[in-house]
């Protein structure tokens, strides 16, 4: 339930009112506007009733929520919320790049592909230290040696760091580095994982599963959510389907529909979503075009020599040929993106 306060209320006002929704058994939230401050209540709302908190003069109006994404609807909060990792903002009129290499492979590969992306205009780098793979013979990252290079990576460029966790017990360790966690496909519904980077305030990338449908994405972000941290960003990579000519079916749809549910910002994973390095331009593009905000890029030095997934990764040139590219389409629908 969502408690919408009266113009011109204080977070003193507020608080008489979180204390109440407390005492009552009931989880309070406090989510201050521009214009109007709106409290939430998380529990069972037949106990909310009983409070009779639409008789307070500093109340507007309650407003019931009935679907089962709580937090991330925008009924709750009717207001995009706006993420920010450093100082690049996710929901904003920029659309943010995130880029760099699938694994770290070594301080070489990581740092000059930091220093290509950031020259080209990405604003944030992406690298695996921990590899989650489908095949227990696969390259599974360097693990705490890779977080290491990342840190000496954002040093080089000054770029933050976008890096995934794949289990609860790591959760510290990877938040030591990483400016913003990833949840990748396979974890989007490990629910102690979510829970676990939930009860942090840092930044989470929650990427859709591969037969995830919008809703089951949505109530993985309650998760991170309901446990205290706002600080949750969508992203679409690509879904299982007979379509065997790509990696994944890019399902470009859920973006604009996802942005109707939810106050969250979504980003798209052309990378993931199609494992085909010539046509990843040709949907980043699309990707902007509908609404996306953010881009998630594979890059790599030499493609061609990567230890994992070298047939999705651009080469630098390619990268700064899109960036240029994408500032167009960006452009066209009312957005930015960095010029370096």
């Amino acid at each position: 339930m969502i408690i919408i306060l009266k113009k011109g209320c204080s977070e003193a006002d507020a608080q008489p009112i979180l204390e109440r929704i407390e005492s009552l058994g009931l989880k309070p939230l406090y989510l201050p506007g521009d214009e109007k401050i709106v409290l939430g209540a998380i529990g069972d709302e037949r106990i909310l009733a009983q409070a009779r908190l639409e008789s307070l003069p500093v109340v507007e109006r309650i407003v019931p929520i009935l679907k089962p994404h709580r937090l991330s609807n925008l009924e709750f909060q009717p207001e995009r919320s706006r993420i920010q990792v450093g100082e690049v903002v996710f929901g904003g009129e920029e659309i943010p790049v995130i880029a760099g290499p699938c694994a770290v492979e070594s301080e070489r590969q990581i740092v000059e592909t930091a220093q290509a992306v950031r020259a080209a205009g990405a604003r944030l780098l992406r690298a695996g230290a921990y590899k989650p793979r489908t095949s227990p013979y696969a390259f599974q990252g360097l693990e705490e040696e890779g977080l290491r290079l990342l840190a000496i990576a954002r040093d080089a460029s000054g770029l933050p760091i976008v890096t995934e966790v794949i289990s609860e017990h790591d959760v510290e360790k990877v938040g030591a580095v990483a400016d913003m966690f990833q949840i990748g496909a396979r974890n989007m519904q490990n629910f102690r994982l979510l829970k676990a980077v939930g009860g942090t305030k840092t930044p989470v990338l929650l990427k859709r599963g591969p037969a995830a449908s919008m809703g089951e994405l949505l109530l993985a972000a309650e998760y991170i959510l309901a446990e205290g941290n706002p600080n949750v960003v969508l992203c679409e990579r690509g879904i299982k389907s007979f379509f065997a000519d790509t990696r994944n079916t890019f399902d470009l749809s859920v973006i604009p529909l996802l942005k109707q549910e939810t106050h969250l910002p979504v980003i798209a994973d052309p990378s993931h979503g199609t494992g085909v390095r010539s046509i990843i331009p040709a949907m980043s593009l699309a990707a902007i075009a509908c609404g996306a905000d953010g881009l998630l890029i594979e890059v790599h030095p030499s493609p061609q020599e990567a230890l994992s997934d070298g047939f999705q990764q651009l080469t630098p040139e390619q990268f700064q040929d899109l960036m240029i590219r994408s500032r167009s389409v960006a452009r066209a629908v009312g957005r930015t993106i960095s010029e370096v």
